[in-house]
């Protein structure tokens, strides 16, 4: 049977009556639905939709070029932003748990390095003594052995004896901050103690020897005046080049440790007066000449701790005002242009 339009191509009186197939679409526009629409208006509408199409086309291109992209694996700016605090925060609790790692294994190792050759001090011959005997004779022993290093080599005892009093009485003075116990600067605690080792326990030894000479006397007005002597002159001299050496080793300006020096000359000298002027009573009222530097270094242990915590917060005073003034100029430069 011969379809309807092979009728209507071989037949041209169907061809009229046929009418073209137009499928309507609610909500969408079609210029063959109306017949009243010119042809220039169906010529624009044409170009208009063939526009989209290929607006269609594009965008439909560019998101599968997106979607084909990888997926990075740190995500967002932000994310990467969070993730680098965050490791940096990593990074700084490692080296934190690192570097208190390192300072109780030199508190430890020193710690038991001293206890064991002090308790060893008799090690040559203690063969057959009990644990109760040898911690009986080991304070003796080791006093007499002090006693002969005094007389071979009296500065350089004094020296060792020093350095390991102002290295102590650092670490005291950083956990007397607030710090914690295994938290103490290395390098703070080690100029303190250089400080000691070189200059005080030697400058020390030659200073007693120079007060004995300066004041022959065997009057009762001697040790007083041995007193007001120590805690005037040497204290000034002896203050003034703790705080030159700690500067320089901390590698300030000269015009930063002057004036570190100029405001902290006073007060520390004044403070030392409550403390020094009745421990020298006995230092130069009871205590032998070359005994002298071992007790002073004992009470030195409370005066190293007010030493450091003098200078390290003028230190920090000085620097803070230091980064102030440089952000003040910063800013006012800014300003300027």
């Amino acid at each position: 049977m011969a379809s309807l339009n092979s009728i209507t191509t071989h037949n041209p009186k169907l061809r009229s009556f046929v009418k073209p197939t137009v499928r309507e679409y609610p909500g969408r526009f079609n210029p063959l639905c109306r017949s009243s629409t010119s042809p220039k208006f169906r010529r624009n509408w044409a170009v208009r939709s063939v526009t989209k199409d290929r607006e269609a086309v594009a965008l439909e291109k560019s998101y599968s070029k997106e979607s084909e992209k990888p997926l990075s694996v740190h995500g967002p700016d932000n994310f990467n932003n969070s993730n680098s605090e965050g490791k940096g925060e990593n990074d700084d609790e490692v080296e934190r748990l690192l570097s208190r790692g390192i300072n109780a294994a030199i508190v430890l190792g020193m710690g038991t390095l001293a206890v064991t050759k002090l308790l060893t001090i008799d090690h040559d011959y203690w063969q057959g003594w009990t644990l109760f005997e040898i911690l009986r004779y080991a304070p003796e022993h080791n006093w007499v052995a002090y006693e002969e290093a005094l007389k071979t080599n009296p500065v350089l005892a004094k020296m060792a004896i020093s350095g390991v009093v102002y290295a102590v009485g650092d670490w005291i003075a950083q956990c007397y901050e607030g710090k914690p116990l295994f938290e103490f600067d290395r390098l703070r605690m080690f100029r303190s103690g250089l400080v000691g080792f070189t200059l005080h326990g030697s400058l020390s030894h030659y200073y007693y020897q120079f007060c004995e000479a300066i004041f022959p006397f065997q009057g009762w007005w001697v040790v007083p005046a041995k007193v007001g002597f120590d805690q005037t002159v040497w204290s000034a001299v002896w203050n003034s080049i703790y705080y030159v050496v700690l500067g320089f080793l901390r590698l300030e300006s000269p015009s930063s440790i002057f004036k570190e020096l100029k405001s902290t000359f006073l007060p520390l000298l004044t403070a030392g007066w409550k403390l020094w002027p009745f421990a020298h009573l006995i230092t130069y009222g009871l205590i032998p000449l070359e005994q002298r530097l071992l007790w002073v270094d004992c009470v030195e242990l409370i005066w190293v701790t007010i030493l450091s915590t003098y200078s390290n917060e003028n230190s920090k005073a000085r620097n803070s005002e230091t980064s102030e003034a440089g952000s003040r100029s910063s800013s006012s430069s800014t300003l300027k242009e």
